[in-house]
């Protein structure tokens, strides 16, 4: 396990480069993310451990960022004073470009993977704006009309856009149908929406609805999405049917689970950060295999995949752990993660998988 410490900055977000398998980001605050100063971190795995690359200063907080997926050196950044800020690492100390529209925190940016010149931004305000890198204003503004924390594009179509928010519901957009009264909005899922029953079994009781902090596509089935937040349970959705509510509940944390990130490698597999300063590694039971008698097909059982369960935990962090990412490149186990201990690890999940 590697470590690097980000002295006076907790970490908010981690993420690998998609061009190396030696570089990532990690978006900090001081003083918790409450008041003060950000920094932007690029981080270099070399054989003597991690060691700091390059480090961009900001006036407030930082939540989240991402790599462009057009540039190997740009990336950007979610402030806590509404704006968006594109760096390039080959740049000294300023932004190349910055964007000021949102009225309230950013909390996620994203790059979208097919279309590869725009990207996202979502906001406390209640909104999800659409932009290029080549344009002043945004292009598309989508609203939530809620604190909507996690917004991404589709990794398999460029204009499907999903959102989780603080009024427990995954948002899907289609850019592609008319702008009119529900602003592309294409459904809306209320996340603590309990799963139908099964057959035989009595009604599962339903929970309150509680603020939804992170979730994401699975690179393999591209209906898939999982979703966590203050309930500290994780939930898949099969977007096909979502109205039958959720397809695995995956509880065992003891507190909020902030960022939580499907397996590039594996389609069974995700990653969680939670505020009981623990990553884990889980399996939503789906390797199984839809079809036989072990694992009926989901289309017809909406619970099919509820074999998912914890397969490893990494208990290294002494604060929340808000930050994890998969690295893209080689074995299928690496992996980072940061945290209001003001450190960053990198470490290989299949070491911690039982």
């Amino acid at each position: 396990m590697l470590e690097f410490r980000t002295q006076g900055y907790n970490g908010y977000s981690v993420k690998y480069s998609p061009f190396f398998d030696s570089r990532i980001a990690v978006a900090s605050s001081a003083n918790f993310g409450l008041v003060g100063n950000g920094r932007l971190y690029i981080l270099g795995l070399t054989a003597n451990g991690i060691v700091a690359e390059k480090w961009f200063d900001t006036q407030d907080s930082l939540f989240d960022s991402c790599w462009s997926e057009a540039h190997e050196s740009q990336l950007l950044t979610a402030g806590g004073d509404g704006s968006v800020k594109l760096f390039d690492i080959n740049v000294a100390q300023f932004p190349i470009q910055s964007w000021t529209e949102h009225a309230r925190e950013v909390f996620s940016v994203h790059w979208n993977l097919v279309a590869k010149d725009t990207f996202l931004s979502s906001s406390w305000d209640g909104t999800i704006k659409i932009w290029n890198p080549a344009h002043s204003a945004s292009i598309t503004t989508l609203p939530t009309h809620s604190c909507t924390y996690s917004a991404q594009f589709s990794p398999h179509s460029p204009s499907t856009v999903s959102s989780v928010s603080s009024d427990s519901h995954l948002r899907v957009f289609d850019l592609r149908t008319p702008a009119s009264a529900s602003n592309h909005l294409t459904m809306s899922v209320p996340i603590h929406t309990p799963p139908k029953p099964r057959m035989g079994t009595p009604a599962p009781v339903g929970v309150a609805p509680s603020e939804a902090l992170t979730h994401d596509w699975n690179k393999y089935r591209d209906s898939i999405v999982a979703t966590a937040g203050v309930d500290r349970l994780i939930r898949t959705f099969d977007l096909r049917m979502a109205a039958a509510g959720p397809i695995a509940v995956l509880p065992g944390h003891d507190y909020a689970v902030r960022r939580l990130a499907w397996s590039p490698h594996l389609s069974d597999i995700l990653l969680t950060a939670s505020y009981d300063m623990t990553c884990r590694v889980w399996t939503d039971g789906s390797a199984m295999g839809a079809g036989t008698a072990a694992q009926p097909n989901t289309l017809e059982e909406p619970m099919a995949f509820a074999a998912g369960r914890e397969m490893g935990r990494m208990g290294r962090h002494t604060e929340f752990v808000t930050g994890v990412d998969w690295c893209l490149f080689g074995a299928e186990g690496w992996c980072a993660s940061t945290g209001w201990d003001e450190r960053v690890m990198v470490w290989d999940a299949r070491a911690i998988m039982r």
